[in-house]
């Protein structure tokens, strides 16, 4: 796997893979935002926005990560995402709602494919600069 991450690095570059997965990660993130807000309120049957919006706070959290492009709360992120894929596993199995946690799933894996994939790539680009 690390050859084939090198590989990569050094046909397409480090700066057209720090973007890519930028863009995961935007795009990722934001689709499971809204699942979880979607999941937070069909499973609270609509009584309580609050409700709704615990599951969205841990996400929540790293938003100023986001915002500042630190590699390392990008990796803190991908740990994260891992306990909305087991959320996702547990939303599966309910009854009628097994397309919503298959979507987390998804979702979740595609957070923690782009963040460690940002992770990784953008702080040998900054190592690389030093």
């Amino acid at each position: 796997m690390r050859q084939l991450l090198e590989r990569w690095e050094e046909e397409r570059g480090l700066d057209t893979l720090c973007e890519g997965s930028r863009r995961w990660v935007l795009i990722s993130y934001g689709v499971l935002a809204l699942l979880l807000a979607f999941a937070g309120w069909r499973l609270q049957a609509g009584t309580s926005l609050v409700a709704a919006l615990i599951y969205l706070l841990p996400l929540l959290l790293f938003l100023p990560t986001l915002i500042a492009k630190r590699p390392r709360g990008h990796a803190w992120l991908a740990f994260v995402s891992l306990l909305y894929f087991m959320m996702g596993v547990n939303i599966a199995i309910l009854p009628g709602l097994g397309w919503l946690g298959l979507a987390i799933v998804v979702a979740a894996l595609g957070l923690f494919t782009g963040a460690t994939g940002y992770a990784r790539f953008r702080s040998r680009q900054l190592r690389r600069k030093a």
